[in-house]
């Protein structure tokens, strides 16, 4: 009788670890999932809000994927130069200036990228720090 149950708690305690494992992409991508989710709070919480909600007419929201899947290359260049020209988001146009933040590393900006397009109802998946860096060299 012993037997049987050491067994079964045996193959259960097997499954249970075999369920939990996550493949290499995945395990990267909550990496820079999570990372990025704190330097949004540090770089990017303060103007665009909490929920990516923006301000009003002043800063636009981070809910709109069309938005950030038709710029998705010029994302990477609006956080590490800013944006100074007018833009439409949503068919509102926003004016205000969003400063530069030079000072992030392209791992940095590939995290918080990844947070954003993948949160506030978004689901665009990994952006790597290959990609940011091949992004950068197409900046205006």
């Amino acid at each position: 009788m012993r037997t049987p149950l050491l067994l079964i708690f045996a193959i259960g305690i097997i499954a249970a670890v075999v369920s939990s494992c996550q493949s290499e992409s995945e395990m990267l991508y909550n990496r820079y999932y999570t990372s990025g989710s704190l330097l949004y709070r540090t770089h990017c919480e303060n103007c665009h809000g909490v929920n990516g909600e923006g301000l009003s007419a002043l800063i636009p929201s981070l809910h709109d994927s069309v938005y950030l899947k038709k710029n998705l290359s010029k994302l990477p260049c609006f956080i590490k130069n800013g944006v100074g020209d007018p833009i439409v988001v949503d068919g509102k146009i926003y004016n205000s200036k969003m400063p530069a933040q030079s000072n992030l590393s392209a791992i940095e900006v590939a995290e918080i990228l990844t947070y954003v397009t993948n949160s506030f109802g978004n689901k665009m998946g990994l952006i790597d720090a290959p990609k940011v860096n091949a992004d950068w060299n197409n900046c205006n």
